[in-house]
């Protein structure tokens, strides 16, 4: 058996590499897409059944889009870090970078709701405002107001972890990075078993919401980008990354458990991800960098706090929630939702996460001018290879959101 192509030994620095990784802002479009078709799917938009078979099996497994967020979010933040910084303005950046669109969905959200004379959780609602709702395990509290901003409550979490983390992180040997690598996926596996060990109506928040089991992504990342930021990494270049990626999708929708295939997507994930970057580290195109890609990677956030909110308000509006828009106008509809939600993703992203980021992110003088340090460089010829409802609502289908789907 042939293994996938490493680096070899690695050789001093040559040239800095690029503070930016571009073809890393595009893949987060393509992890924002498999969420959106996958709640296409879970909300049962289209009824022909052929183009219905299509969109279940293309999208089977688009909840691990969020996986793919947190793994990638773990790397991006090891590898832009800024050498210096102290741990509350790290906070504030990141802040600055989720909050404000995150408190204008909960606000919208909750004016439709009224609108719609549903019933308000204040409990609930005050939870998801302070994004605090992944820790509770009542049903209808994490999946609450904007059901999608749970994952906002778990990446609040990694911010204020990894600041305290880092220092520990960058002084272990890259044995014990590896041993992270590793271990992460080893431990998807055993949650399934381990979940009986929690009440019955808590182990589906247990295995796809609870921040410090969904942080094993989160880390597998972070240890990852430290080890490629050393020059240290191994891995496969992304033209194998992507076919390897590829088979273990195709395998994992078709004959792999679930409790298997977190574990084994998260692998691939991480390879794309780390291949990815090494291909921007040296210079090299890659489809993911492009100028469209590019920014459609940048309004993906937006995208994914409104789809949701976006496809479910005008099903409401039109009578067809829950029950499937009959011929073309399925996939009419679905086309019509992905072209409307980008249209709002672009405006959240150009007229309030952008301006909030500059006026609620540190000024100027506070910023450290500072690339991130530089990884080891090898030859050029080889590669380095970096739910349920709303809480308030009438009764309707059931729908999951984003995360791993339950073995059962």
């Amino acid at each position: 058996m042939t293994s996938a192509p490493t680096a070899p030994a690695v050789a001093p620095p040559a040239a800095p590499p690029p503070a930016r990784l571009p073809s890393l802002t595009g893949l987060r479009w393509i992890a924002a897409l498999l969420v959106f078709g996958f709640h296409v799917a879970t909300m049962r938009i289209v009824a022909e059944p052929d183009f219905k078979a299509v969109v279940d099996k293309a999208f089977a497994l688009g909840l691990s889009g969020v996986e793919f967020f947190f793994i990638l979010s773990g790397f991006v933040l090891v590898w832009s870090y800024r050498p210096g910084e102290r741990r509350r303005t790290f906070l504030r950046r990141r802040l600055a970078k989720i909050y404000p669109n995150h408190l204008l969905m909960w606000a919208v959200v909750l004016l439709v709701g009224l609108w719609f004379a549903d019933p308000v959780n204040l409990w609930a609602a005050g939870g998801n405002l302070l994004l605090l709702q992944a820790w509770n395990p009542t049903p209808g509290y994490f999946y609450s107001v904007n059901t999608v901003s749970w994952s906002l409550s778990c990446e609040l979490f990694f911010y204020l972890c990894l600041p305290f983390a880092l220092p520990v992180l960058r002084r272990l040997r890259p044995a014990a990075l590896w041993a992270v690598v590793v271990a992460a996926p080893l431990l998807i596996v055993a949650l399934w078993p381990g979940q009986r060990l929690v009440p019955e109506e808590s182990r589906w928040w247990f295995t796809q919401v609870f921040p410090v089991v969904r942080s094993l992504e989160f880390w597998m990342g972070v240890a990852a980008a430290e080890l490629m930021r050393r020059g240290r990494w191994r891995g496969p270049n992304l033209t194998v990354a992507s076919l390897l990626f590829l088979t273990t999708w195709v395998a994992a929708a078709q004959w792999i458990r679930a409790e298997l295939w977190a574990a084994l997507l998260a692998v691939a994930y991480l390879l794309v991800i780390t291949a990815a970057a090494d291909a921007d580290v040296r210079g090299r195109r890659t489809p993911w960098r492009s100028r469209p890609m590019v920014w459609l990677g940048e309004v993906s956030f937006a995208f994914y706090l409104v789809h949701v909110f976006v496809m479910m308000t005008v099903l409401r509006l039109t009578g067809d929630w829950g029950v499937g828009l009959p011929g073309w106008r399925g996939p009419l509809a679905v086309l019509g939702f992905l072209l409307a939600n980008l249209a709002l993703a672009a405006a959240l992203h150009r007229w309030v996460e952008t301006p909030m980021m500059r006026r609620l992110g540190p000024s100027r003088r506070l910023r450290v001018q500072a690339r991130p340090p530089v990884p080891a460089r090898v030859a050029p010829s080889e590669p380095a290879v970096p739910a349920q409802r709303a809480a308030s609502g009438p009764a309707t289908p059931q729908i999951e959101y984003a995360g791993r789907r339950d073995p059962a």
